[in-house]
């Protein structure tokens, strides 16, 4: 008998086990999905159970995603560093010698400052910092901006908290489970921080556009005081964030609104700070300030 021209597809086995598991895959996620929108709905206490549970299963691999993320970002920067090193080498020697004299009035004036410090019984107490953690991963797609901290209840985060970076502000603690933390950025539309203009002091509330920038409203009547290049920082105007910490640069400037960029970019960002609300930090450091008060005029009272 003669063999058939054209064979059915479905004869290989490999083929038909493929199809099979796609198939099965499919399914199983469309199952999973579902479920997850039910229990959402139905059950928000137990979702909020198993989203901390896959933050915490997820801790790992965002942090071996985000090293190679870094590592690969950085390739650029190190061949264009290679390429330039000698004529920065010539500039770092010119701005050594430049900066020199400034470095030495820098560090009389330092001595100055212990020394007048010591004489009016003055201590410098800064009890904000909570701790230093990792940007883990970043939220790409999302209509919210968040980032995730390496670090959560156990290491002492709480909801609220600032995070900083050297570079400037990056938001605040949103949600925390026992070993991480959501960060709400800075540049999400919910996120709303009172900043003001750093060489005059003009008052303005810094709003997220989700985009990567942010929306500048001054508070005084009259036109848009701001034009591109002028340096925002934190007011310390509600309680939340410490005083004076960079937070964006305006770079256009439209009818009463002006569009600025974080000086910290998430994204490029590593290591950062946790910091206590500034409200929770001048209450913790009263009562020690109140004590050393108090001291010399108790020990006045006994005198009399």
């Amino acid at each position: 008998m003669a063999r058939p021209t054209s064979r059915r597809p479905g004869i290989n086995r490999k083929a038909q086990y493929s199809l099979f598991a796609s198939y099965v895959v499919a399914v199983a996620g469309a199952t999973i999905g579902l479920l997850l929108v039910v229990v959402a709905i139905f059950d928000p206490t137990g979702f909020a159970a198993i989203r901390i549970a896959t933050s915490e299963a997820s801790r790992p691999a965002s942090s071996a995603m985000k090293g190679m993320v870094s590592g690969v970002a950085s390739i650029d920067e190190v061949l264009a560093a290679y390429w330039r090193a000698g004529s920065q080498n010539v500039a770092l020697r010119r701005q050594v010698e430049a900066d020199r004299n400034r470095i030495i009035e820098a560090k009389g004036v330092a001595q100055e400052n212990i020394r007048l410090k010591k004489l009016l019984k003055l201590v410098d107490a800064d009890s904000s910092e909570v701790l230093a953690a990792r940007l883990i991963a970043s939220s790409a797609s999302s209509a919210r901006r968040f980032a995730r901290l390496n670090a959560g209840r156990w290491q002492g985060v709480r909801p609220g908290m600032p995070v900083r970076a050297p570079e400037g502000l990056i938001g605040r603690i949103h949600i925390t489970t026992p070993n991480s933390s959501d960060v709400l950025l800075l540049t999400d539309t919910s996120n709303i921080v009172p900043v003001r203009r750093a060489n005059d002091n003009i008052p303005a509330i810094s709003t997220g556009l989700g985009d990567g920038s942010v929306e500048i409203r001054a508070l005084t009547a009259g036109r848009n005081p701001f034009k591109p290049g002028d340096l925002l920082v934190t007011s310390g105007i509600g309680g939340v964030y410490q005083p004076n910490i960079p937070v964006a640069v305006v770079v256009r400037a439209q009818g009463e609104i002006a569009y600025a960029v974080p000086l910290a970019n998430p994204a490029r960002v590593d290591a950062v700070v946790v910091e206590r609300a500034f409200e929770d930090a001048v209450t913790r450091a009263d009562p020690a300030a109140a004590a050393s008060m108090d001291a010399p005029a108790a020990s006045n009272a006994a005198q009399r």
